[in-house]
């Protein structure tokens, strides 16, 4: 049952009693507007309420939280410091003999939220604020960045993905059940009585390829089982991410025996604790094992308008439509500008911006060799003629088709002339033909972003994207490169949460210190 704060107010709430929380301070300015921060009869439909016990009032777990990730405290001391800590104590209303509550509260107010589609209440509450107090204009600018969030699952080997594969599999299929197990091979019934590591000599070459082999045996054994039961949902999700795991981690050599594939599959399963890690990079060197996180900020107000945690194998640029919408959306508002890095920028986005009105402000990606880059090229598609950086020209055009299946052309050097050319090497790629060089389908979208990047404008434009890295490294500040759960939908409960923090300080900050400002947009909010 619906569990409320109760209106009237203790003598021993700690706010009352000389303390040296400072006013200015997070918990001084939450405790100034505590009882409209949150309300318990907005989130009512998470609970019964007629009937059970009075559950903690969702408007005391919603302070809870913020407070858990501004602190970026576990769910246990969470608990703790609201028994013992004053600063908690004032931030929340709490009287100073408090006596706490089960760290689970906060693991099941989690799930209830998830269960309800809730885990946007507070993010979307202020920002629903700086649009009442008219920070947030109608127009928006947006500001596109990213960040890697370490996960909390185990990063696991290809052996150790394929043993326990087959352990999950076979149980899913329920021959972890005695009677069941009659007539499955001895070498598979291993799997259901042990997770452990087979005891070989991990050093040798031999001995792995040997282990890998029987680990390919039984898996794929244990795939023709799962047929039979096809019809249960769990034993074909298992199934699948077996077969992926087979397909992205083995091929079989020349010698018909499976080996470890050359390589890393982009969207490569890492892990069966979290399923949904990926590898992510943002260099060659630089790597991580997780997911990626998404923010959208407004410039003019540095309020946090969107963010996601998405594929951490994905592109930047994938994320940057369905982002922009959400926060129209959101919002009802019209996003008028989207500033990013190259990784944004690319023709598609360009593209659709452009039908959509919306500014793109991205640099267009510098290539690794620009001295033979398709951009050193000078192009005349009128004339039909391509000449080179060497001052070779090229009338052979072809058509040929993209990767979307649409006809662009190419023009076709002669490889006798690109062989005397002394930037044949890096040139040149094909060891049959001359250098091409393929247009792309919106080639003057291209041309024209190149183009507009040596303006003063765009370098003007351009300069405003520092912020949202500044907001990045804040948000890391209260945890969010770690990330405390497994699976995607709490991992982004996590960043909505933490978003919805650092929005809070910001409107604090925007009020100028006025404190009655945020909580008067607060109670309009909360009364619409």
């Amino acid at each position: 049952m619906l569990g409320r704060r109760d209106p009237q107010e203790s003598f021993f709430e700690a706010r009352f009693w000389p303390h040296p929380v400072a006013q200015d301070s997070v918990y001084g300015r939450m405790a100034a507007v505590r009882d409209v921060l949150f309300s318990d009869d907005a989130l009512a439909k998470m609970y019964c309420l007629d009937n059970g016990r009075p559950s903690l009032p969702p408007s005391l777990l919603c302070g809870v939280m913020l407070l858990q990730f501004h602190d970026d405290v576990s769910d246990g001391e969470a608990a703790e410091r609201t028994r013992y800590d004053l600063r908690w104590k004032v931030a929340l209303g709490l009287p100073l003999d408090f006596p706490g509550f089960d760290p689970t509260s906060l693991v099941n107010f989690r799930k209830r939220l998830l269960k309800h589609n809730q885990e946007r209440y507070a993010f979307d509450r202020f920002l629903k604020v700086a649009r009442e107090a008219g920070f947030l204009p109608d127009k928006l600018r947006q500001l596109m960045d990213s960040t890697s969030m370490k996960g909390a699952g185990a990063t696991q080997d290809t052996y150790t993905l394929l043993r326990k594969g087959i352990r999950r599999l076979l149980k899913a299929m329920g021959f972890e059940v005695p009677e069941k197990r009659q007539g499955l091979q001895a070498n598979l019934q291993g799997y259901v009585d042990s997770d452990k590591k087979a005891e070989i000599d991990w050093s040798d070459p031999n001995e792995r390829a040997k282990q890998l082999k029987v680990l390919v045996q039984d898996a794929e054994a244990t795939l023709d089982l799962a047929v039979e039961c096809a019809d249960d949902r769990e034993v074909r999700l298992v199934g699948w991410l077996m077969t992926k795991i087979l397909g992205d981690d083995v091929e079989i050599g020349e010698d018909g025996e499976p080996k470890l594939g050359q390589g890393v599959a982009r969207d490569r399963m890492i892990s069966w604790t979290d399923p949904e890690m990926r590898h992510g990079r943002k260099s060659s060197s630089q790597r991580w094992d997780g997911d990626k996180v998404q923010v959208a900020e407004e410039p003019g107000t540095e309020l946090i308008t969107e963010i996601d945690v998405v594929d951490a194998s994905a592109g930047d640029g994938v994320s940057l439509l369905p982002m922009v919408q959400s926060v129209e959306e959101h919002l009802a508002v019209k996003v008028e500008r989207a500033t990013g890095d190259t990784a944004y920028g690319s023709v598609g986005n360009r593209v659709k911006c452009a039908e959509q009105g919306i500014d793109l402000v991205s640099p267009v990606s510098v290539p690794a060799d620009p001295e033979v880059a398709k951009s050193a090229f000078q192009i005349d598609e009128v004339a039909g003629k391509a000449t080179c950086p060497q001052g070779q020209t090229s009338t052979v055009v072809r058509e040929v088709k993209d990767d979307a299946g649409r006809k662009v052309k190419q023009f076709v050097f002669e490889r006798e002339v690109c062989v005397a050319c002394p930037l044949f090497k890096r040139c040149v790629k094909s060891k049959a033909s001359g250098r091409t060089v393929t247009l792309n389908y919106h080639e003057d979208v291209i041309n024209e972003a190149r183009e507009r990047q040596r303006t003063e404008e765009f370098e003007e434009k351009y300069k405003e994207r520092p912020k949202v890295e500044r907001k990045i490294a804040e948000l890391v500040r209260h945890g969010l490169r770690q990330a405390r759960y497994v699976g995607r939908k709490k991992k982004r409960l996590q960043a909505l949460w933490t978003a919805a923090l650092v929005n809070l300080k910001r409107l604090f900050k925007l009020s100028g210190g006025d404190v009655q400002k945020v909580r008067a947009a607060l109670l309009a909010v909360q009364h619409s």
